[in-house]
């Protein structure tokens, strides 16, 4: 089995003032432990990159050497890999999005899902519930008091 995360949870781990940061930090923690493979797509990384360091989203930023450097210490881990769109893409996130209109903030969220998609990945873990509109997606929040 493998899964996926969205950049939520990359962000809560890295914002201190998040009141979601200890929370967001143990989950990875414990992913990174773990024996299975986590799948991060390059536009979950390139995200990260651009909201880590957005005034408008952290009080304090990290610079983009802080950001890079989180980045790439994770993607260094053993069990993670990086995903991407194959071929064909534009055609499976027509198929993926059919169901519902996707617009606006959505595309992102829909461009992620159809990535896991393609690659066979069934599961994320986000704290954003418009993944469970796609019903290919075993969706999962490690926010949730629950998990």
């Amino acid at each position: 089995m493998s899964c996926s995360l969205d950049v939520n949870l990359l962000l809560y781990a890295s914002d201190r003032s998040s009141p979601h940061f200890e929370v967001a930090q143990e989950f990875l923690r414990r992913k990174l432990r773990d024996r299975e493979i986590l799948y991060v797509a390059w536009p979950t990384a390139m995200a990260y990159l651009r909201m880590a360091t957005h005034s408008r989203i952290f009080k304090a930023p990290l610079t983009p050497a802080e950001a890079l450097s989180n980045l790439q210490s994770l993607l260094a881990q053993p069990q993670v890999k990086t995903l991407s769109e194959r071929a064909g893409f534009l055609g499976a996130y027509a198929e993926a999005t059919r169901a519902f209109p996707v617009r606006a903030n959505l595309v992102p969220d829909a461009h992620l899902a159809t990535i896991l998609r393609q690659h066979g990945v069934a599961t994320i873990y986000t704290n954003d519930v418009d993944f469970k509109k796609f019903d290919f997606l075993r969706v999962i929040n490690p926010l949730a008091p629950s998990s």
